[in-house]
């Protein structure tokens, strides 16, 4: 048998996928964030971290606050800082879902800028 002729159809398939541009899939937009400088700068005032614990209780800052009372106070709090950022860290014990909940609050308290922390 002679195999001259499925080489050259191999090579064609293989220049026919390598032209093919492969489909890009979109997500959402992240921004990494840039390195940081090796000199230690003390917290800024205005940071907002909001902690999920590992009991589903919630935190702004060093204030609890329920889940009912979050949305009233996140707007009251980015009513003065409307383009602050809202960091939310949770315990490891705390399921995706609770951190997915509290990520759709803020949003629909009109906060934008949401990082998440460790």
């Amino acid at each position: 048998m002679n195999v001259t002729p499925l080489v050259d159809v191999l090579l064609v398939l293989l220049i026919i996928f390598m032209i093919i541009v492969p489909v890009r899939s979109t997500g959402l937009e992240a921004r990494v964030p840039q390195q940081q400088s090796t000199v230690e700068t003390a917290p800024d005032p205005a940071t907002v971290v909001l902690r999920i614990r590992g009991d589903r209780s919630l935190e702004i800052n060093t204030h609890s606050v329920s889940w009912d009372d979050l949305p009233g106070r996140l707007r009251l709090i980015y009513a003065q800082r409307p383009k602050g950022v809202l960091f939310v860290a949770a315990a490891p014990q705390v399921e995706f879902h609770e951190v997915a909940r509290a990520i759709d609050t803020a949003r629909g308290a009109g906060i934008m800028q949401i990082g998440l922390m460790r």
